[in-house]
């Protein structure tokens, strides 16, 4: 059974910094590439970060890049993304994502969400 289970959430002054984790389990992790992904409340799911399965090619949205950074270990079996100069928008809840086989971002798996919330 394929399992995501996201962790590291919480509550982060404007401009601070976060880390959240996927830990994956069921799947050979190092045959996917996976993806965070993000909805803010009352809006709908974003696309926020893309990495390659093995790990050397990344991709980020407009309004994360040079903030965000995705990494993995494979080793581990982990997905991470340190969350950089967070801004009041960056609150929702985080979700990490297995990436369907052939395509760049539709997904088949996604876990149950970490909530990041930026407020002062």
């Amino acid at each position: 059974e394929v399992q995501l289970v996201e962790s590291g959430g919480g509550l982060v002054q404007p401009g601070g910094s976060l880390s959240v984790s996927c830990a994956a389990s069921g799947f050979t992790f190092s045959g996917y590439a996976m993806s965070w992904v993000r909805q803010a409340p009352g809006k709908g799911l974003e696309w926020v970060s893309r990495i390659s399965a093995g790990g050397g090619d990344t991709s980020y949205a407009d309004s994360v890049k040079g903030r965000f950074t995705i990494s993995r270990d494979n080793a581990k079996n982990m997905l991470y993304l340190q969350i950089d100069t967070l801004k009041p928008e960056d609150t929702a809840v985080y979700y990490c994502a297995r990436v369907k086989v052939g395509s760049s971002r539709t997904y088949d798996y996604r876990g149950r969400g970490t909530q990041v919330t930026v407020s002062s």
